[in-house]
């Protein structure tokens, strides 16, 4: 029965990207600012109704203006929990843009592709800059990986240039939130095979369309998103203090989810 129900909800996934993929595709050729994150923004909405995402928000998320978003990763799935709530870009590692289906909607996303790498560090500054400049909304993972969610890595703070960049308003406002998970397949992840249902790690060997075919057999997830309050970039003076600032304040929501988890 479980195959059979996980079946079922890739099946009306992909008609759902039927739905959604064609109009976005020409809504993209006349305009890339804020109607073409509408569509998109349905499609997270159904995308989470039809694996079971159930989400939970707490704080307030800023809206109005320009912000960059700063959270903590533990799942692709973390895409359209979080999309259900911010109308912004995502920025991601450049290999996401080569994977099977997902690399494809990312683009729909108008998503921002990036390699670590030292050498590339100037280009895509510049092209995250780009985006910046034309008054787009971040969201960025500056762990540079995901994680079971257990605890949240040292934030690379190269990211966080573009925040401090002279040709960026230093008014910009920047808000750090933390997810977590509360509930997985109906129970709450106290076991690490529990959490693996949802999280897609950096120590975990599964291949992305085995993990989401195990996660559709699944009871779905109760996704929490607690939004801190929002920064000013012009209250730092360099890069390296505001990813601190911030990894603190997304570390402070992970703590207490964990230390719930362990007690039930």
């Amino acid at each position: 029965m479980p195959s059979i129900i996980a079946a079922l909800k890739l099946g009306l996934f992909f008609l759902w990207c039927l739905v959604i993929v064609p109009p976005q595709l020409v809504l993209l050729c006349f305009t890339r600012s804020k109607p073409a994150y509408i569509l998109p923004y349905f499609w997270h909405k159904g995308v989470c109704l039809i694996f079971g995402i159930k989400v939970k928000l707490s704080g307030t998320p800023v809206r109005k203006g320009q912000i960059l978003y700063v959270s903590n990763h533990m799942s692709y799935l973390d895409i359209p929990v979080i999309g259900t709530v911010l109308r912004a870009s995502f920025v991601a590692k450049k290999d996401v843009a080569s994977w099977p289906v997902f690399g494809f909607l990312s683009k729909l996303q108008q998503t921002a592709f990036i390699e670590r790498s030292r050498n590339a560090a100037v280009k895509e500054a510049n092209a995250l800059d780009t985006m910046m400049q034309e008054g787009k909304s971040l969201v960025v993972f500056p762990e540079g990986t995901s994680t079971d969610g257990r605890e949240v890595i040292p934030f690379k703070s190269s990211l966080f240039s573009l925040a401090l960049l002279d040709t960026t308003d230093k008014s910009l406002a920047i808000q750090p939130f933390t997810i977590t998970m509360e509930r997985v397949d109906g129970r709450k992840p106290e076991t690490q095979d529990l959490r693996d249902i949802y999280a897609w790690h950096r120590d975990m060997q599964t291949e992305l369309p085995a993990h989401l075919w195990r996660f559709a057999k699944s009871r779905g997830a109760l996704i929490h998103l607690d939004f801190h309050p929002s920064i000013q970039a012009r209250s730092f003076d360099d890069r390296k203090t505001l990813a601190k600032y911030c990894h603190e304040q997304v570390s402070k929501g992970v703590a207490p989810a964990t230390q719930s988890a362990m007690a039930a």
